[in-house]
């Protein structure tokens, strides 16, 4: 099964929205801050739909692109050896040159007095926990959105076994794995549960010979329902919060894994419009933008408390956009000047495509965020 240029389009569509989303979800904030405080009324709700309720769904969307477009071709195509090799350079060394770049610099502003209570302590850290902070075998890397790409590598390794599985006891190992995702169950060797799921999701999809166009005609309901979904859940989640009933959290774990199809429908609507097709062409500055994020909104955020500026809906507002501005800035950038570091640190995945023309097919996407060119 190939993967024709308006899947593929629309595959680098979700990345670059969802990504951009999940942005919302790690703007700093304090106690004093916090959206379950009130205290800035209607956008502490909207921060709470945001960042807990409609951008979850980034994730396990995600994953289930990964796992969808690695086993694309069937078990046939798929050489275990040959994928552990190319995932090393496209995913295992951005993981650790973003990682250990953001853990030399917390160390070097730590050992000036800088940056404690805002992140890790790194100076005291135990060597244990200086592994995990660097390469988050046991916990979250100290770039925690990273989290993502350690728990993408376990798919990968553990790949033969799950499309082994989901070939053949499909509906079995998806009550258990969903199950593993959304009650309260051990982690395990995951660090995100629903990471499992969703590239199992897609995995499935990819070797049953899923149509995954099949939806789009419903697109508009389906859209309507996710973002109806995710309204009703911020409310339950804005009058519970912080701290969630079990049944609140399962329903949440619930409702970011059924956002999959919600996003996918989306992308059917985004890429018929000039602005989908622009998004859609953007590469690897996805997988920047990713990488990237994190560390700016932390240092934002201390800059921020070192001003005193009291007005936190400003800071709310103005990070986003201005981490935003500095990650397209700076990866074009790097493209120009340093294009060698460039595609390391992207993992070989270029910053921009040529226009899908209808009924030809391109090279199929590459990596969990972002597509090799």
């Amino acid at each position: 099964m190939t993967i024709d240029a308006t899947i593929s389009a629309r595959i680098n569509l979700m990345r670059i929205v969802l990504i951009s989303g999940i942005i919302f979800v790690h703007v700093p904030y304090d106690p004093a801050t916090s959206p379950y405080m009130g205290t800035f009324g209607g956008l502490d709700w909207l921060r709470v739909f945001l960042a807990d309720s409609l951008f979850r769904i980034g994730v396990p969307c995600l994953s289930a692109i990964s796992g969808y477009l690695l086993f694309h071709r069937g078990l046939a195509g798929f050489d275990y050896g040959k994928t552990l090799r190319g995932k090393a350079s496209t995913i295992l060394l951005p993981f650790l040159l973003w990682n250990a770049a953001f853990l030399a610099f917390v160390y070097i502003a730590q050992t000036g007095g800088i940056g404690f209570g805002y992140l890790p302590d790194v100076v005291n850290a135990s060597p244990r926990e200086l592994m995990n902070l660097g390469l988050a075998i046991e916990t979250w890397p100290i770039n925690i959105p990273l989290y993502f790409l350690r728990d993408l590598l376990l798919c990968l390794l553990l790949s033969p076994l799950i499309a082994f599985v989901v070939m053949r006891y499909p509906r079995t190992v998806f009550i258990l794995m969903l199950a593993y995702a959304v009650l309260p169950l051990p982690n395990g060797i995951f660090l995100k549960k629903s990471i499992l799921f969703g590239f199992s999701f897609g995995v499935a999809a990819a070797l049953h010979r899923v149509d995954i166009t099949r939806l789009d005609r419903f697109a508009v309901p389906v859209v309507l329902a996710a973002v109806t979904m995710a309204l009703l859940l911020s409310f339950a989640l804005y009058a519970f919060g912080p701290e969630f009933p079990v049944w609140l959290d399962t329903l949440r774990a619930l409702a970011a894994i059924a956002g999959i199809f919600g996003a996918w429908a989306l992308s059917a609507l985004l890429i018929r419009t000039g602005t989908g097709q622009a998004l859609s062409r953007l590469g690897g500055l996805s997988f920047w933008i990713f990488c990237g994020h994190y560390p700016l909104l932390i240092l934002f955020w201390m800059v921020w408390n070192r001003l005193g500026i009291a007005d936190y809906p400003l800071f709310y507002a103005a990070s986003p956009a201005l981490a935003l501005a500095i990650l397209v800035s700076t990866h074009a950038a790097a493209r120009r000047f340093t294009p060698a570091l460039a595609a390391i640190l992207t993992g070989r995945r270029a910053g921009g495509q040529k226009r899908p023309v209808a009924g030809h097919p391109q090279m199929e996407p590459d990596g969990p965020i972002a597509q090799r060119r």
